[in-house]
């Protein structure tokens, strides 16, 4: 059976704490921002995780971490 490759995109934008968790950044941080008030901002630059309804699915393209 061959390796199991990683999805490089999903590398690239998930990664795995130490209690099993993965991280993820939040949209809408990129540009046309000043729109956007400055508690939009802040709270869009703080880390969130995915949702344990989706976390097979990022495991899957991750099998290696």
């Amino acid at each position: 059976m061959p390796k199991m490759k990683t999805r490089r995109a999903a590398a690239k934008r998930f990664s795995k704490t130490a209690s099993g968790k993965f991280k993820r950044r939040k949209k809408g941080l990129r540009h046309i921002l000043e729109k956007h008030s400055s508690n939009v901002k802040r709270r869009r630059g703080k880390v969130a995780y995915v949702h344990e309804a989706d976390h097979g699915r990022v495991s899957r393209m991750l099998p290696n971490g």
